[in-house]
């Protein structure tokens, strides 16, 4: 038997090949196809590569972190109950309305992006055409079911794992000399390129940390098998499965990719330090493909690229859409974002994400790309607030099973190096999230927009948390009065 813990009405359809490529997809996206080649050239191969493996390793914790509480409790909206239940209310609470507004607001971004990727074939056409077209599309794909979603998601993630494999391959055949190509700047590719210059480190410490951001903003996706546990078919087999695989998978495809990219271009080709969505010719697969001799690499990686956004716009509209319906379940938003239709998608919870991404429409009217960044920025923090959270939860569920005198056997899955991985990434996310922009407190005139944009998320949380405890007087919950003991129970029944 299974552990069959859902809230009233969702529907488990999603299966393990749904729940890995959903987390997949929504990792791999513009922050490897686009920003990996700004890493190269701010911090140089090695230091690319370092940074990518530092955070991947910090991922790898908060995954099983996020595993072991999700096999226990598999609940929609994983976030805000493990707050809720592990830690206090009111951190259930503000988390919970952080990670609606982060993927809220992301959605609105991916659809600006996409409008601009659009440019690149249909310069004629206005960019609002396209963002309310894709709008439409992805709001269909989470309108019907659960499992329309899932499949849509899975082939999304599909093309992106193959293009990526094949880059890696390309690369593999350029660097081992059998298909060969113009040398660039007199570089043939291998190790020439990491003991160039200042080569394989660039920059120094302060380009790393820069890099470090980058990086995380990358990786930011995976949690994303934590709000779908509640609706995931076998969530004791299929969440650990599908944990086990997921960071090897990533790490491999961003690593793997960095390792190429910094084996093939130098550091510092100019190519590499064009930085921005509208620019397709500055991703590093496109120049990679290009020398290799493939003429349709542009068109080539824009496809991709859109699908990338795409598919983050989809993840997205269905993880805001969960957590809204999670918190109304759950009494901390209105009512009505709880009402699900015969087939189990919260549908009014849907209407409401849909209407915030519609601030994508802003990029448009406002003819520029400030409104564009200024939404880039917001969410980027909160991404940041969600890990924060997820070390926290698993922290504290750990010492209460223990403190409980549960047997640590008895679990799904159990996270490996406890205390040390949420710890590690407690630690790391807070370095990444207080430095994300320190360079606007060093200039001689304080960017005060660039600050208020970078970390506006942090007091709005505090807002949250505090504005619930005081109207609440809640408390954080002390050890022993965590409630595990149903969730036990159902774990014996299942384990018979």
């Amino acid at each position: 038997m299974e552990n069959n813990q859902e809230q009233p009405g969702l529907r488990r359809a999603l299966q393990a090949r749904h729940l890995s490529m959903l987390a997949i997809g929504g990792s791999i996206g513009t922050g490897l196809f686009l920003a990996s080649g700004a890493t190269v050239a701010s911090a140089g191969p090695g230091g690319a590569l370092l940074a990518y493996g530092l955070i991947g390793v910090m991922v790898y914790f908060l995954m099983t972190s996020l595993g072991e509480m999700a096999a226990f409790m598999p609940v929609s909206g994983s976030f805000q109950v493990y707050g809720s239940e592990f830690v206090d209310p009111a951190f259930g609470f503000a988390l919970g309305w952080n990670y609606w507004y982060n993927w809220a607001v992301t959605i609105a971004v991916e659809l600006a992006a996409a409008a601009i990727i659009m440019h690149y074939w249909f310069p004629a056409y206005p960019g609002w055409w396209w963002s309310a077209g894709f709008l439409v599309l992805i709001f269909a794909l989470n309108y019907f079911s659960v499992k329309g979603f899932g499949e849509a998601e899975y082939w999304f993630s599909l093309l992106k794992v193959v293009t990526i494999i094949a880059f890696i391959a390309i690369g593999v055949l350029m660097i081992s000399g059998i298909m060969r190509h113009p040398p660039v700047k007199g570089f043939a590719p291998g190790l020439t390129t990491f003991t160039y210059g200042a080569g394989p480190f660039v920059g120094g410490m302060p380009a790393f940390i820069g890099v470090a951001m980058i990086v995380g903003f990358s990786f930011q996706g995976t949690e994303l098998i934590g709000v779908a546990a509640g609706e995931s078919e076998r969530p004791g087999q299929t969440i650990p499965r599908a944990v086990r695989q997921i960071f090897w998978r990533i790490l491999m495809f961003y690593a793997l990719s960095i390792l190429v990219i910094g084996l093939i271009l130098p550091y510092n080709d100019p190519s590499l330090l064009k930085n921005g969505v509208e620019d397709v010719g500055a991703s590093p697969f496109t120049l990679v493909f290009q020398r290799a001799g493939l003429a349709f690499a542009a068109s080539l990686m824009n496809a991709v690229i859109l699908t990338a956004v795409l598919s983050a716009g989809n993840s997205g509209m269905y993880a805001s859409t969960r957590m809204l319906y999670t918190m109304a379940h759950n009494k901390m938003a209105p009512r009505l974002f709880s009402r699900l239709t015969d087939n189990g998608v919260p549908r009014n919870a849907l209407y409401a994400t849909a209407l915030v991404a519609c601030l994508c429409f802003l990029t448009s009217l406002a003819n520029n790309n400030a409104v564009y960044l200024w939404l880039l920025n917001s969410s980027g923090m909160t991404g940041f607030i969600a890990w924060l959270g997820i070390a926290i939860c698993h922290y504290r569920f750990r010492r209460s099973y223990v403190h409980q005198g549960y047997d640590l056997d008895r679990l799904h899955y159990r996270a490996r190096w406890f205390p040390l991985g949420p710890l590690f990434a407690f630690g790391l996310c807070l370095a990444i999230m207080l430095g994300q922009n320190y360079a606007a407190f060093m200039a001689r005139q304080i960017d005060w927009n660039g600050i208020i944009a970078t970390y506006i998320g942090i007091p709005l949380f505090a807002l949250f948390w505090f504005g619930y405890k005081f109207k609440h007087k809640t408390r954080m919950i002390p050890l022993h009065r965590i409630r595990l003991a149903e969730h036990h129970r159902l774990l014996q029944r299942d384990a018979k």
